[in-house]
């Protein structure tokens, strides 16, 4: 069957069930319930302490086929899933289902555990090292299933995804169970994506390398939620939880994309009081928001709130009275730890206020403008982000489906060219962002605007921005690098993408390496 993009999608999938395809961006509501976890007592002066991993692997007790979630705060630092599978191998369980936020190289050891049968499933908003080169490969047993941030909230809230246990890491928490991400060596600020889990699982199991007097302060997440804590030697790796400082990019063509992706804003009309905002940690979008910046100065106009992933340029504009408040469900860097910890309009919120479409309102529906990446973008403005111009799977929507569709303006920055390959192409590898949510593309060469937005498009003409057809600067980009080839696949179908309302969007197949 065919979805609303033109996907073909097999009616139902082994591993996964049937296939709910897409309909567009706004098409599915909500038709369930919340699902919430047993009620449970702790009696006075019950210990929530547990000597270590494996004891509370019995105590619960994890069985074969459970799903264990972790979140991905720590990301290349993380120690915890590690140590957890460490002991679900050691006590012999097997077919575990791992819904981990993102995957990241440090979690390598997840392989050779998906060969042995030990872990055959994974649900993840991300992914990239040697996991997702082997699911590409077919290691997995089950097709991995590709969410959004939002979505994986929403799904775990409404029991798509339910959780038996859950695992959080915690940088700072006291013997009953109160944990926050802003204290300790291990400090990540924000928590906010182990909020759902922390909610609707089942049971919840705090590690901590910190252990802290009674009552912890400040609380992100509370005793009430938690049934046993950890103790181990070590939970992360800082250097790879946090940067010192984010950097803007220094590359003169990442800077033109940038100076011109904040003239787009600016001819929009958005450069106003109350204006919203979010931007990522890499160094294009980080230059963004510096030009951002010197505009807004300039106007003299306070924005409402910068959203998603913190970095120190953010907290630097909040702290500049810029912004009156940030919205924070991940830090990136130590200065949005400093600052969340310390200043009460940097807002901790999870990932379902964050960007959950099945609520009564979530962040990104307040956003003015988003400023997103692309691995590819096709001449319908659809987005692949998901997987490389092999075939590989190399990452995942995080949250860019969810505020490309919450966003007045959704503009892509990327490179015309990426690897000497084009990004633009007829139709993109993986769907993972529809195109009706996605509004300009901006590149060194020349700026698109989505035909389903031409008054957009004429304000940015009238401004005098380098305006062009997608298909032009596509043919521009083939001329200068000659037209891409379609990879070669296998018929395995390894990964399912959903989109944030819980239909799928697009499947990845397997890798089948070029001959």
């Amino acid at each position: 069957m065919k979805n609303s993009l033109g996907r073909m999608l097999p009616e139902t999938v082994a591993g996964f069930g049937a296939v709910k395809p897409f309909a567009g961006a706004f098409a599915t509501t909500p038709s369930g319930v919340r699902k919430a976890p047993r009620q449970k007592t702790v009696l006075p002066k019950a210990n929530k302490l547990v000597d270590n991993l494996e004891e509370v692997f019995r105590r619960i007790p994890v069985r074969d086929g459970m799903t264990l979630s972790f979140h991905h705060h720590f990301r290349n630092g993380d120690g915890v899933v590690n140590q957890v599978l460490a002991v679900a191998a050691k006590l012999g369980l097997r077919d575990l289902t791992i819904a981990l936020s993102s995957v990241f190289p440090v979690h390598a050891p997840m392989v050779e555990l998906m060969k042995s049968g030990v872990v055959t499933g994974l649900d993840t908003d991300y992914m990239s090292g040697p996991v997702a080169e082997a699911v590409s490969q077919g290691v997995l047993a089950k097709p991995v299933i590709f969410r959004t941030h939002g979505g994986r909230a929403r799904a775990i809230e409404c029991g798509d995804l339910a959780v038996d246990v859950a695992f959080i890491a915690a940088p700072a928490a006291d013997d009953y169970g109160n944990i926050n991400g802003v204290q300790g060596e291990t400090a990540c600020g924000s928590l906010g994506y182990a909020f759902p889990d922390a909610e609707y699982a089942e049971v919840v199991v705090a590690v901590t390398d910190n252990l802290q007097p009674y009552p912890l302060h400040p609380i992100s997440i509370s005793q009430e939620r938690v049934d046993y804590v950890v103790v181990v030697d070590k939970i992360g790796d800082p250097k790879g939880i946090v940067s010192g400082t984010t950097q803007i990019t220094k590359d003169p063509v990442g800077l033109k994309i940038a100076a011109n992706a904040a003239k787009v804003i600016q001819a929009a009309g958005l450069i106003r009081d109350g204006f919203s905002f979010q931007t990522g940690a890499g160094g294009a979008s980080l230059a963004t928001a510096h030009f951002v910046r010197k505009m807004m100065k300039a106007a003299n106009v306070t924005g409402s709130f910068a959203l998603g992933g913190i970095t120190g340029y953010l907290v630097s504009m909040l702290e500049e009275g810029l912004f009156r408040n940030l919205i924070d469900v991940q830090g990136f860097d130590l200065e949005a730890i400093r600052s969340i910890r310390d200043n009460p309009r940097h807002l901790e919120v999870g990932a379902g206020m964050y960007a959950s479409p099945f609520n009564a309102g979530c962040a990104v529906n307040k956003l003015d403008v988003v400023i997103l990446g692309a691995t590819e973008i096709d001449t319908a403005f659809n987005v692949n982000v998901v997987t490389g111009s092999d075939g590989k799977i190399m990452g995942g929507s995080g949250g860019h489906s969810d505020a490309a569709a919450g966003a007045s303006v959704t503009i892509v920055v990327a490179n015309l060219l990426r690897g000497r390959l084009p990004i633009i192409v007829d139709n993109v590898l993986t769907v993972t962002t529809p195109g009706e949510t996605v509004d300009v593309l901006v590149t060194e060469r020349g700026i698109a605007v989505n035909p389903l937005r031409p008054e957009l498009k004429e304000k940015l003409v009238t401004a005098g921005l380098p305006v062009r057809d997608i298909a032009e600067l596509k043919a521009l980009a083939e001329k200068m690098a000659g037209a891409p080839k379609a990879p070669p696949q296998g018929e395995k179908i390894v990964a399912l993408v959903e989109y944030r309302d819980g239909t799928i969007i697009d499947v990845v197949r397997q890798y089948k390496a070029c001959e």
